[in-house]
């Protein structure tokens, strides 16, 4: 006989005799030590036989799927979270029609993935970009060994304050990421 009905079986039997709820509990503690059902759950079955309950076994649940994890929501997740790492959980969970604390759960603990916000670096440059302005940098040092009056010709102007916009929030630019990819990089 499976554990569960034997001490549900067993709940009944205690009810029938008169006894509460905590002693009930204290009994099927003793009796099943690290295999007794938690006391809520033994409450709750107490509370059922007493208005009348007669079944022994859970009711059927035919009105929702057991649970929401299944392969095919598993894997519309990995899909929406690739084809854009921004999404945040609200909008998945909204998608695959599922609840916020299962998308959740599918994403950090089957994934392993993380949300993190971009890294603000002063500017993002091209390789092409990179070399261009080492190669300006090694002339104008070459100018200045050459011509010793270089530097002097050189004219500074007053300082400007250039204000930048961003209209993305930290929250709205931050990502899925996993342990193996690399942190995403945002423009300041």
């Amino acid at each position: 006989m499976d554990v569960k009905l034997e001490q549900t079986e067993n709940i009944k039997f205690c009810m029938n005799l008169g006894k509460t709820g905590v002693d009930t509990f204290e009994m099927i503690r003793r009796a099943y030590g690290n295999e007794a059902m938690s006391l809520a759950m033994c409450f709750e079955w107490h509370a059922s036989f007493k208005r009348g309950r007669t079944l022994l076994e859970d009711d059927e649940r035919s009105w929702r799927t057991s649970t929401s994890s299944t392969h095919k929501n598993v894997e519309t997740i990995r899909r929406l979270v690739h084809e854009d790492r921004r999404r945040t959980i609200k909008d998945i969970a909204a998608i695959v029609n599922v609840s916020y604390r299962t998308v959740q759960t599918i994403l950090t603990c089957d994934f392993n993935m993380h949300r993190v916000a971009a890294k603000f670096v002063p500017r993002l440059l091209t390789p092409e970009q990179k070399e261009h302005r080492v190669a300006i940098c090694q002339e104008l040092r070459q100018r200045a060994l050459d011509d010793p009056s270089f530097m002097s010709r050189v004219i500074t102007g007053d300082e400007s304050w250039v204000y930048g916009y961003d209209p993305e929030t930290k929250q709205q630019s931050s990502e899925w990421k996993s342990p193996g990819s690399p942190r995403p990089k945002k423009a300041r």
